[in-house]
C-alpha cells in the first residue's frame, strides 16, 4: 500500500535494530532521512578520528537510548559528517549533472513500489534523501539498489570499475512532524551552506 504522506516513529512498535560500522534503526512503513556519500569524500584519517571518539562515546552510553541521548549522539556525530561532507573533499564527481541526474533518476525510480520520496538534494560528493518506505520494504535492500545501479552506470560513462560509493550510510528515523519539517528544512539549505553555485546540485521536493 503506497504512503502518501510520512509516517512517524511509534514508540509503540518494535523497532529493529542492526548494526553494520554504523546504528540502524527501523520501522515498517516508517520515514527516513538517509545521507549516502562518494566513497572519497572523507579523508581516512578524519574518518579514524572520528570513529575513536565515536566509539569511546557508545562505551559511555549503551543502547537502548532515550530521545535526549539520540539527539545528543547526532549533535555529536552526524554534524561532524556533515560539516565534512559540506567541506567539498574528494573527487565530487557528482557535481557533473550527468552523474548527478543518474543520481536523481534512481532516487524517484521505485516511487510508489517501493518508497515514497518527500524531498532529497544530490551534492557534488553525497546525498541526502527523506522518504517512507512502502509495507515492509527493508532500508539497507533499497540503499543497496540505488547505490549499486547508479554505480555501474557512472562507471561506465567513466569507462572504470570499482567501488563508487562508500559502503555504509546514515539514517533517521523521523520522530515527529516538527523533526520532518527540519530535514526538509536542512536538504533545501544544504547547497547554500556549502556554498554551491548553480548547475551543481540537484533537488526534488513534492
Amino acid at each position: 500500500m503506497k504512503n502518501d504522506s510520512p509516517k512517524f516513529l511509534n514508540p509503540l512498535v518494535a523497532i529493529d535494530q542492526h548494526e553494520n560500522r554504523l546504528p540502524h534503526w527501523q520501522q515498517d512503513n516508517a520515514t527516513f532521512f538517509v545521507t549516502f556519500r562518494l566513497g572519497d569524500s572523507i579523508p581516512a584519517a578524519k574518518l579514524d578520528m572520528w570513529g575513536a571518539a565515536r566509539d569511546a562515546w557508545l562505551r559511555l552510553h549503551p543502547r537502548p537510548w532515550s530521545q535526549e541521548k539520540e539527539l545528543e549522539y547526532h549533535r555529536q556525530f552526524s554534524r561532524q559528517i556533515e560539516d565534512w561532507l559540506d567541506a567539498g573533499e574528494g573527487s565530487c564527481l557528482l557535481r557533473d549533472p550527468r552523474f548527478a541526474r543518474i543520481v536523481g533518476d534512481a532516487l524517484n525510480h521505485f516511487e510508489g513500489s517501493r518508497c515514497t520520496q518527500y524531498c532529497w538534494v544530490v551534492m557534488p560528493n553525497h546525498v541526502h534523501a527523506l522518504f517512507s518506505l512502502i509495507g515492509e520494504r527493508k532500508l539497507e535492500e533499497l540503499l543497496h539498489s540505488w547505490k549499486s545501479f547508479t554505480a555501474h552506470a557512472i562507471n561506465k560513462l567513466l569507462m572504470r570499475k570499482g567501488e563508487l560509493w562508500e559502503k555504509d550510510y546514515y539514517d533517521r528515523l523521523i520522530r515527529d512532524g516538527e523533526h520532518y519539517g527540519n530535514c526538509v528544512r536542512y536538504i533545501l539549505d544544504n547547497p547554500a551552506k556549502a556554498k554551491l553555485r548553480d548547475g551543481e546540485f540537484i533537488f526534488f521536493k513534492k
